[in-house]
C-alpha cells in the first residue's frame, strides 16, 4: 500500500498582491487577433494568469525590496557591485565577474570576444538567443544533446546530458582549433526543463580540456538542475543545493546567466569566467556596449537585489524544492488527465506536446502557436510556442528549421501563482484539449528575420 502523502505549502507568506481580472472569451478572441496570434504581441491587461515566462516575473522578497533603497549608485566602483562580486564568488564560485543588463548580453560578449567566422560551437541543445549570438559571430551551431532530448515521451532523468560520442564527432571531424568553447545549458530549456548529471557534466569537462576546449555554461537555470541532481543521482542525496551549485560551476571555465530566473530578480545578469585575461577584454566591451565595469547594464539599486536574491536562492533547500514542486503539481495534473507532454515534468515549466495533441496540423502550420492562441482564448492563460516558429530558418537555405519538439512551453514565475491558479490552468489545457480537433492551422502576415517568434504576426488558415 503506497504511504499517504502529506500536503505541503510555500516556504512563504504573501505580504503584497496585485489584482488580476478575469476577462470574456469573445474579448480573448478579438485580443489573440489584434495580437496576430502571438502571445508575446498580448497586452498583459489581457492576460488572467501569465505563463509565458518565467523570466523577470519572479516575486521578490521583502529583504530585495529593502535592498532597492540601500543600493549604491555610485557610477564608479558602487558598494553593491561588490557585494555582487562577493555573491557570485561564495554561490558560483567563480573570481571574475561582468555584470551586464541580463543574459542576452553576456551571450553577447561572450560570441563576440570567442567566436570567429567558421568556428562551430557544440551544445546541449539550441537556445534561441544563445544561437543567434552564436551564429551573429559566424560561428555555427551544432546540437550534441543525447537523442532522447527529442523524444518527448520518454522518460530520462537527465535528458540534457551530453552526448560524448556526438562531441567526440565533431572534434573529429572539424578539429579543435575550430571549436572555440562547448556551451553547456544546466536545465535545458528547450529540451522542456531538462537537467544534465553531474557524471555527464564531469565527463564534459574532462573530453573538452583533454582537447583545450573551454566550457561555458549557461548556468541560468543551475539552480533547478542541481535539485535534480539531489533528488535523482546517486551520492548527492545528502549535499544541500548551494553545495551541488558550486560543484556545477566548478567543471566549467565560465559562465553566462541570466538573473531573471533562478536569481529572483526582474532584470539583470552577468558573465562570469575564471581567467583574467578573457575578463579584461570582456570588460572592454562591456564599457563600449553595456556601461562602466561596476554596473554594466544595472544600476546599483538592480545589484544590491541580485546579490540579495543569489543568496536567498540556496539559504534553504525550501525554495527550489517548493519552485520545482509547483512545476510538479500541474504536470501531475496534467498526466493525471491524459495530456501528452514532455516527461519527466521539467524544473520551470510544462511543455505541452503539441504535435501529439494537434496531430490534425502539419508542423507549417505551427500548431504550437495555435495551440497556445487556444488555450489564451479559453480561460486567459498564457503561454508561449517553442516550436518550429521559435527554431526559426536556416540562415544558408532560407527554409524553416523542422525541429523534433513542436511544444507549448507553460513557465511558472517564481513565488506568484497559487495551486489554485495552477488548477484553474490543468482545467483549462484539459478543456482545450477535449475540444482540439477545432483548433485549426495559422500561416505568417509578418515574419521578423531573426528571433521571429517574438514579433511574428499570423492568421487563421
Amino acid at each position: 500500500m503506497e504511504p499517504h502523502r502529506r500536503s505541503w505549502a510555500e516556504p512563504y507568506k504573501i505580504k503584497v498582491v496585485e489584482p488580476i481580472t478575469m476577462t470574456t472569451p469573445e474579448h480573448r478572441r478579438q485580443a489573440i487577433r489584434a495580437a496576430g496570434f502571438n502571445s508575446f504581441l498580448l497586452r498583459s491587461d489581457d492576460v488572467y494568469i501569465d505563463l509565458l515566462t518565467d523570466s523577470g516575473t519572479s516575486a521578490m522578497s521583502d529583504y530585495q525590496w529593502a535592498g532597492l533603497m540601500v543600493g549604491d549608485e555610485a557610477y564608479a566602483g558602487s558598494k553593491s557591485f561588490y557585494h555582487l562580486v562577493e555573491a557570485v564568488q561564495e554561490v558560483y564560485g567563480y573570481p571574475e565577474l561582468i555584470p551586464t543588463h541580463q543574459g542576452r548580453g553576456a551571450e553577447h560578449i561572450l560570441s563576440q570576444l570567442l567566436i570567429s567566422p567558421g568556428d562551430y560551437v557544440p551544445g546541449n541543445m539550441y537556445f534561441t538567443t544563445t544561437r543567434f549570438h552564436q551564429e551573429f559571430a559566424g560561428g555555427v551551431f551544432v546540437d550534441v544533446i543525447i537523442d532522447e532530448a527529442h523524444m518527448p515521451s520518454v522518460e530520462h532523468p537527465f535528458k540534457g546530458n551530453i552526448d560524448l560520442v556526438k562531441l567526440q564527432k565533431l572534434i573529429d571531424d572539424v578539429g579543435a582549433d575550430k571549436i572555440p568553447y562547448i556551451s553547456v545549458e544546466t536545465n535545458v530549456n528547450m529540451a522542456g526543463g531538462q537537467p544534465m548529471s553531474m557524471a555527464n557534466l564531469k565527463a564534459t569537462y574532462e573530453l573538452c580540456h583533454a582537447h583545450g576546449i573551454p566550457v561555458m555554461l549557461d548556468a541560468t537555470r543551475a539552480l533547478e538542475n542541481a535539485y535534480f541532481i539531489q533528488q535523482r543521482e546517486g551520492g548527492y542525496e545528502n549535499k544541500s543545493v548551494k553545495e551541488i551549485v558550486l560543484e556545477i560551476c566548478s567543471h566549467s571555465d565560465g559562465a553566462t546567466v541570466s538573473s531573471k530566473k533562478d536569481n529572483l530578480v526582474n532584470i539583470g545578469g552577468f558573465l562570469a569566467v575564471r581567467d583574467p585575461e578573457l575578463a579584461r577584454r570582456a570588460r572592454a566591451m562591456l564599457v563600449q556596449f553595456e556601461g562602466l565595469h561596476t554596473y554594466g547594464g544595472m544600476s546599483g539599486r538592480d545589484m544590491e537585489a541580485l546579490a540579495r536574491g543569489i543568496h536567498e536562492m540556496v539559504d534553504t533547500d525550501d525554495h527550489v524544492r517548493a519552485r520545482v514542486g509547483q512545476v510538479e503539481y500541474l504536470g501531475n495534473a496534467l498526466l493525471k488527465a491524459g495530456i501528452p507532454l514532455v516527461r519527466p515534468i521539467g524544473g520551470h515549466g510544462i511543455f505541452l506536446d503539441a504535435a501529439a495533441i494537434l496531430p490534425h496540423l502539419a508542423q507549417d502550420q505551427f500548431p504550437a502557436q495555435a495551440l497556445t492562441a487556444a488555450l489564451y482564448v479559453d480561460s486567459g492563460v498564457r503561454g508561449m510556442e517553442r516550436g518550429i516558429v521559435s527554431a526559426g530558418r536556416d540562415p544558408k537555405t532560407g527554409d524553416h528549421r523542422y525541429p523534433k519538439l513542436e511544444l507549448v512551453r507553460m513557465a511558472i514565475p517564481r513565488r506568484v501563482y497559487t495551486q489554485a491558479h495552477m488548477d484553474v490552468t490543468a482545467e483549462s489545457v484539459v478543456e482545450v484539449y477535449e475540444h482540439r480537433e477545432s483548433v485549426g492551422g495559422l500561416k505568417f502576415t509578418y515574419e521578423p528575420e531573426e528571433l521571429r517568434f517574438f514579433q511574428a504576426r499570423f492568421e487563421e488558415i
